[in-house]
């Protein structure tokens, strides 16, 4: 058997074989819905050679779809569709791989599952102890406790989650710069911010090198190419100020800031996951495309626990792709013989 892991989110769509090959295509599903079993057959047929898919997803929350429930049975249709006739499996919060017409009628229990196969993936590399997994992607941050070398998660719903301070919609690309300041500083001064999606936080980390630019791709807030000179624009739109008032060292000292602000939402809720479990956290694994922030958050709160970097352990892009690469595994070892 040839498994392939897809993990189908809101905004990118990912891929893992969990032996090394893993890619991410952007695709705005809440935009072309339509679209979706033209560019998963795509996807899987450019990807290594497959004759099974493992599925996980979070792009049923896409307000392209009147809820859930009709999000899970879209994305299932264009599995099905894309698929070629592959074998599929989708995965579910309860541990469970199942074929697609049982998956339709438990769309609870797949929706938004992805972050429970990672947190079973990683627990193999903790030998039993307590850890937190903090996977930190372009839009949002889990950050899952394990205990005794098991997730122990508060809920298994986005609610939950939330609630819980287990989710939080805030990532290195697509989170919106309004969303996580209302003023900034400007050369010695404060000024308020346009409540508008001029510049998110991929922005803030290509201006300050932390995400690499890039010509082709423009899923931005302006939809202008992902480079640092846009980039050092848009971010200038969010206080209305024009290029020759908006200098290289006035973009950088906003990203910082900015760049701050996030870090410190971040570390709250690692210190409350922390604190939850009982005993000392010896292990935090770090993933996904923000993992050189899930470091600096360890340093500053957790500095005493032993870091484990997933791109370290698997691969750069398989750690970027992390719930693709851990149902591709997951469903190897719990079907084959």
């Amino acid at each position: 058997m040839q498994w392939m892991g897809v993990d189908i989110g809101g905004a990118n769509i990912k891929l893992a074989d969990g032996q090394g090959f893993a890619a991410s295509r952007p695709f705005a599903l809440w935009r072309h819905p339509e679209r979706l079993a033209r560019v998963l057959r795509t996807a899987i047929a450019e990807a290594p050679p497959s004759d099974h898919l493992a599925v996980t997803m979070t792009g049923e929350l896409a307000d392209c779809f009147e809820n859930r429930e009709q999000g899970v049975q879209r994305i299932l249709d264009a599995v099905q569709q894309g698929a070629d006739r592959r074998h599929i499996r989708i995965y579910q919060t309860d541990g469970r791989f199942v074929a697609p017409p049982v998956a339709a009628t438990q769309p609870r229990l797949v929706a938004s599952a992805n972050w429970m196969a990672l947190a079973h993936f990683v627990c193999r590399f903790v030998a039993g102890h307590d850890a937190i997994l903090l996977d930190i992607g372009s839009t949002t941050s889990d950050l899952i406790p394990i205990e005794q070398g098991r997730p122990t998660p508060s809920g298994h719903t986005d609610l939950d989650r939330l609630l819980a301070g287990e989710l939080l919609y805030t990532g290195v690309e697509r989170s919106p710069v309004c969303a996580l300041v209302d003023r900034v500083p400007y050369r010695g001064r404060k000024c308020s911010v346009a409540q508008e999606l001029f510049a998110t936080t991929g922005d803030v980390y290509r201006i300050l090198g932390d995400l690499a630019e890039t010509t082709h791709e423009t899923n931005t807030a302006d939809q202008r190419p992902a480079t640092r000179a846009h980039s050092i624009r848009r971010l200038g739109r969010m206080i209305g100020a024009e290029s020759d008032s908006f200098l290289d060292q006035d973009a950088r000292a906003l990203a910082e800031f900015v760049a701050g602000r996030q870090q410190r939402i971040l570390s709250d809720a690692v210190l409350q996951i922390r604190d939850r479990i009982r005993r000392s956290v010896s292990t935090v694994i770090v993933c996904g495309q923000g993992e050189f922030l899930a470091r600096r958050l360890i340093a500053a709160c957790i500095a005493s626990a032993k870091v484990l970097s997933l791109s370290h352990l698997i691969g750069a892009l398989p750690s970027q792709c992390a719930p693709a690469h851990a149902v591709a595994v997951l469903a190897r070892e719990s079907m084959e013989p």
